[in-house]
C-alpha cells in the first residue's frame, strides 16, 4: 500500500449514486470503503465494503476502525446515505420521523465525528455531504418538511464545519442535488419529476458524481453548497 494513494468513504454505497460515486473514486485511484445495509464483498482489493445501518453509532465505528486497519488512512468522507419520503406533513407519523432523522441526521453525526477527528490528526481531508435542492427551493407538488428539516441541517452544518477545519486542512462542501434518476424513483414517475426542473429533465447519477469529483479537486473551494438541480433552486 503505497501512502500516497488516498482513501474514500462513501455511504449508501450499493446502489444510486452510491455504487456510481464509488466507481468515480477508484477511477481517481482511491481506495474506497464502501458502506450500506444490503452491501455485498467486493472482488476488488481496493474497495473494502462494510455493512450496517448508518443510523447505528457502531456502523461508524466499524467503519472508520475497517478503514484504518485496513488502508492506514480516510482522506475523504462522502455521506451519501439518505431516505425521502414525501408526505403531508401532518400525515408523517413517529416512525417516520424517527427513521428520517436516523439515517439523515444522525448517520451524518456518527461517521462525521469520527472521520474528522482522524482528518485533524493527519492534518487534511475532505467531507462532502449530499443534500436536496427542495431546502432552496420548496414545492407544493411536493411535500418535503423532512427532508428540509434534515438536509437544510446538513447544509447549515456544511458552512459551520468548512469554517471550523479552514485554517486546519480540512475542506466541508455539500452537492445538493434536483431529482436524481435512481431506483428511488419509479419510471412512471419520470415525466412529473422531469417538469419539476426549468430544463425539462430529470438528472442523472453522473451528474452528482462529476460534482462531487469537482469538489474533490477544488483545493480553494469550501463551505459550498452546490447546486445541481437543472435550475430548480434559481427560480421557475
Amino acid at each position: 500500500m503505497g501512502a500516497e494513494q488516498k482513501v474514500a468513504i462513501i455511504t449508501g454505497a450499493s446502489q444510486g449514486i452510491g455504487a456510481d460515486l464509488v466507481n468515480g473514486y477508484r477511477n481517481r485511484n482511491f481506495r474506497v470503503v464502501a458502506s450500506s445495509r444490503s452491501i455485498k464483498p467486493s472482488s476488488d482489493p481496493d474497495i473494502l465494503t462494510v455493512a450496517g445501518d448508518i443510523a447505528d453509532p457502531r456502523t461508524a465505528e466499524r467503519i472508520v476502525g475497517q478503514a484504518l486497519d485496513r488502508f492506514g488512512r480516510i482522506d475523504t468522507l462522502v455521506n451519501n446515505a439518505g431516505i425521502f419520503i414525501a408526505k403531508p406533513f401532518t400525515d408523517y407519523t413517529d416512525e417516520d420521523y424517527a427513521s428520517i432523522l436516523g439515517i439523515n441526521l444522525n448517520g451524518f453525526f456518527h461517521l462525521t465525528r469520527r472521520v474528522a477527528r482522524e482528518m485533524l490528526k493527519q492534518g487534511s481531508g475532505h467531507i462532502v455531504q449530499i443534500t436536496t435542492s427542495l431546502v432552496d427551493h420548496a414545492n407544493s407538488s411536493v411535500p418535503s418538511v423532512l427532508a428540509s428539516l434534515t438536509k437544510g441541517g446538513l447544509n447549515a452544518a456544511t458552512k459551520s464545519l468548512a469554517i471550523e477545519y479552514a485554517a486546519k486542512g480540512i475542506r466541508v462542501n455539500a452537492v445538493s442535488p434536483g431529482v436524481i434518476k435512481t431506483p428511488m424513483h419509479g419510471r412512471e414517475t419520470y415525466d412529473f419529476l422531469a417538469k419539476l426542473h426549468p430544463v425539462g429533465r430529470m438528472g442523472e447519477s453522473r451528474d452528482i458524481v462529476d460534482a462531487v469529483l469537482y469538489l474533490e479537486s477544488a483545493g480553494f473551494v469550501t463551505g459550498e453548497i452546490l447546486h445541481v438541480d437543472g435550475g430548480q433552486s434559481a427560480g421557475h
